[in-house]
This record gives C-alpha cells, sequence and structure tokens, in this order.
C-alpha cells in the first residue's frame, strides 16, 4: 500500500521526460546552457549540465521523491517537459510522441498515486487528434488535465512562421471537448523552432534573452492575450487554463491592456465580451512555478483574487529546497496561505486528496 504524505504543498508545475524522449530533447538540450554546449575538452566521465538535467528529468521515485519529502512538498502533478509533441512539426510523429510518453507517465503514477497525479500531453496539429488523446488521457489513464507548450510547430497548415495557435476557429472542438472533460489546459512556453533561430530572426541574433527570464513570457503572453480575446471563454465560459512564472507578466498590465480594450473603438469590433481582466478572474489561474517573488504574488493576489494563484515549483529547471524556502517565509494570511499552497489545486484538479487535516 502506498505511504500517505504529510499535507504540505501541492506543485503542479514539474517536468518529465520519458527514457524514449531523449531522442529529441537534445535538439533543445544546448538551449537551456547557452554558450555551453558539448566540448571536446570535457573528459568522457565527466556528467555535462544537459545530462544532469536530462537524468532529474527522466528520476520521479527517486532524488525527485526524496527531495519531495525532505521539503515538505506534498504531492506533484507531472508532465512532459517542454516542446513536446509541440516541437513535432510531423502530424503522427506528434501523436505518438503524445500517446508514447502518456503511456509511459501513467505507468509511473500508477506506482505512487498518493504523491503523484499527471497531466495529458497532447498534438495540437489538429484538434481532431487533441481531443482524441485528451479524452483518452482524462478517462482512461486517469490524468488530471492537458499541458501545451505554447504553440504546435507544423510543416503544413498552419501560419506563414509554420505555427498555430489554439485560439483559432479550427480549435473550437478542442475546447468543447475540455470543457465536458471538465479539466484544465496548462500552459507552458517553449524554446523557438530552429527556423527561428537562424541569423537575422528576431532570435537568431538575440540568443541571450532566450528562455525563462524574457522569451518565455513574449511569446506565451501573445498567445494566452490572443486566447482571452478570442471568444472561446465565452463560447465554453467553464473553460479553465492554468498559466506558470505569475501569469508571464500579464497579471502587472491588465489595467492598461483593459484601459483600450475597453475603449468604444475596440468593443466594437473585439471578438470577447469581456476584457482580459475578467477572464483572469473567472478562466485564468497562475502559479508561483519558477517566480518565488512575495511582492509579485501579493500583487497577483490582489488582481485577479486568491482563488486564482497556485503554488508551483517548476522542477527541476528550479530547486524544490529553494522554492520551500521561500514559500515557508512568505507572509501571507493564513487562509489565503492555505488557498495558494494546495487546496486551490486540489479543487481546480479535483485531486484524489483531502482539503482539511483530518480531525484527532
Amino acid at each position: 500500500m502506498a505511504r500517505k504524505a504529510p499535507k504540505g504543498t501541492i506543485a503542479i508545475e514539474e517536468a518529465v521526460l520519458n527514457p524514449a524522449g531523449l531522442s529529441w530533447i537534445t535538439e533543445s538540450a544546448p538551449l537551456f546552457n547557452p554558450g555551453q554546449g558539448s566540448s571536446s575538452s570535457s573528459s568522457p566521465s565527466t556528467t555535462s549540465p544537459s545530462q544532469r538535467l536530462n537524468q532529474r528529468l527522466i528520476d520521479i521515485h527517486d532524488e525527485r521523491l526524496a527531495l519531495m519529502d525532505a521539503h515538505g512538498v506534498e504531492y506533484m502533478l507531472l508532465s512532459l517537459t517542454s516542446p513536446g509533441a509541440q516541437g513535432e512539426p510531423d502530424p503522427a510523429k506528434a501523436r505518438f510522441l503524445a500517446a508514447q510518453a502518456n503511456d509511459w507517465l501513467a505507468t509511473q503514477v500508477a506506482q505512487n498515486p498518493a504523491q503523484f497525479g499527471a497531466f495529458a500531453a497532447v498534438s495540437m496539429h489538429n484538434a481532431e487528434d487533441a481531443v482524441a488523446e485528451a479524452t483518452r488521457a482524462v478517462r482512461q489513464l486517469g490524468m488530471f488535465g492537458v499541458m501545451v507548450n505554447d504553440y504546435q510547430v507544423v510543416s503544413e497548415g498552419g501560419n506563414s512562421e509554420g505555427k498555430k495557435y489554439y485560439d483559432e476557429a479550427e480549435f473550437r472542438p478542442f475546447w468543447k471537448a475540455i470543457e465536458e472533460l471538465g479539466v484544465p489546459v496548462y500552459f507552458h512556453p517553449r524554446y523557438p523552432p530552429a527556423k527561428d533561430l537562424e541569423p537575422g530572426t528576431r532570435y537568431g541574433d538575440r540568443k541571450h534573452i532566450l528562455g525563462a527570464a524574457v522569451q518565455f513570457h513574449l511569446d506565451l503572453s501573445l498567445h494566452l492575450y490572443a486566447l482571452c480575446s478570442s471568444g472561446v471563454f465565452d463560447e465554453f465560459p467553464n473553460v479553465q487554463v492554468v498559466v506558470g512564472h505569475l501569469g508571464e507578466g500579464m497579471p502587472f498590465n491588465l489595467w492598461r491592456a483593459d484601459h483600450w480594450y475597453n475603449k468604444p473603438v475596440k468593443k466594437a469590433t473585439r471578438p470577447s465580451k469581456q476584457d482580459y481582466g475578467y477572464y483572469f478572474r473567472h478562466n485564468i489561474s497562475v502559479t508561483t512555478s519558477g517566480n518565488f517573488n512575495t511582492p509579485a504574488l501579493k500583487f497577483c493576489i490582489e488582481q485577479i483574487g486568491p482563488e486564482r494563484c497556485l503554488y508551483s515549483i517548476d522542477y527541476p529547471y528550479d530547486s524544490i529546497a529553494e522554492a520551500q524556502e521561500w514559500w515557508l517565509g512568505v507572509d501571507l494570511p493564513e487562509q489565503h496561505k492555505k488557498l495558494v499552497a494546495r487546496e486551490n489545486a486540489i479543487k481546480m484538479f479535483k485531486l484524489p486528496l483531502e482539503l482539511c487535516d483530518d480531525e484527532e
């Protein structure tokens, strides 16, 4: 029988990699450590940063679990690391990649369901594939939501950049299915595809701004603004979207975004009925993943409410120890801290965990 973990924090943007994924993750591994790619001077016995990262991504039940227990993380929702199926331009390969990862992750979670759950990976080449795999993963594999890594790279059928965004009309059946399944969709950032890193491109000449510090929130916030303004949440009002890193900067721009979006000239032509702030208070939640910033968290709570803020770490890209040390020192009202630490996640994802401490 699986042991019952003591109540602590619930972390929901925590990455894994199935062993079969090593074949595609090597393409983006150098981007995690710009300028520190493979070196001929490295000793064969030396573990490179990308190899160490891959080891931590593949591990679930050893070092990861030990760190969770040592630092008071009660439960993790695991997800295939970015870009996953969104980085595969071939529809059949993307569909297989997602299904293979989901099957592996389901078997891992089954080994310790008291402390682990999972998000489903899906191919977003078309709504039909996304709906089929999301439905299978939720209803047959017992997953608690869907993880998408920003836009889908495609070889044909996308925009002029070879990408698909999910505010487009062709994805309405996907959002309808998500509402019917009753699970959230987590929007996660990704690195640009190789063609967008060639010299002369936006990021190709500015690789120093790639990744979590800048490029992630610039790209993903565009996608989220597009989704909010598309009318998706008007058509499917029960759809819930979660975004990490304290909302990719969006809560700090909501006043100005709404100020202009609500002007008569915009209201007359915009696709959505409500403004961005409305959807953040009704359909979008943010997490603390990789953004352990107390004043920023308090600002988000003030802007969108404590029920819309959730704890997260972003392991192994960020440290469990650092995140937990920060969280223990966060000076929020106790009722807000309980909501953010675990209660919001239990309610939103319908996790098999208790909301309150057992009565003695």
